[in-house]
């Protein structure tokens, strides 16, 4: 299993809405960066990711699974002249039991390499087993 961070603004896809879809889910559209992009191709059903308010907020609120692999943005007008974006559909899964900070994340030593810290903007990205496994603890969950 890989693991992976996924941004949303609250007010365009909030961690509220995403829970409320249930076992249906929901495809993760809108991602228009090619590097996001290559990540969401390279998930595999049953990845687990970090849902991340992004914005004000600026934390991670919750884990979400993959529940189908990339397929078309089914957003994209039929006439556009991109038509390579992709999506994936994600299923909530635990919420945290507190909000975990990207200042929090910052202050912490172990998390210095990760994605989200060197490149905050990128708004899906890879996160490892370590820093999985000490952001879940930051947020009161077991890893």
């Amino acid at each position: 299993m890989a693991y992976w961070l996924m941004k949303s603004e609250r007010e365009t896809w909030s961690w509220d809405e995403q829970v409320e879809k249930g076992e249906c889910g929901e495809p993760w559209t809108g991602v228009r960066n090619h590097q996001a992009k290559l990540h969401l191709k390279a998930m595999k059903k049953g990845d687990r990711a970090f849902f991340y308010h992004s914005g004000d907020e600026r934390s991670v609120v919750g884990i979400v699974e993959v529940a189908r692999e990339a397929y078309p943005d089914p957003t994209i007008e039929p006439d556009s002249k991109s038509k390579d974006w992709v999506v994936v559909d994600v299923v909530a899964r635990d919420a945290f039991k507190a909000p975990v900070t990207l200042a929090a994340i910052r202050e912490e030593p172990a998390l210095a390499e990760m994605v989200l810290v060197k490149n905050s903007r990128l708004s899906v990205q890879p996160v490892t087993a370590a820093e999985w496994k000490r952001v879940c603890k930051m947020g009161g969950l077991k890893p």
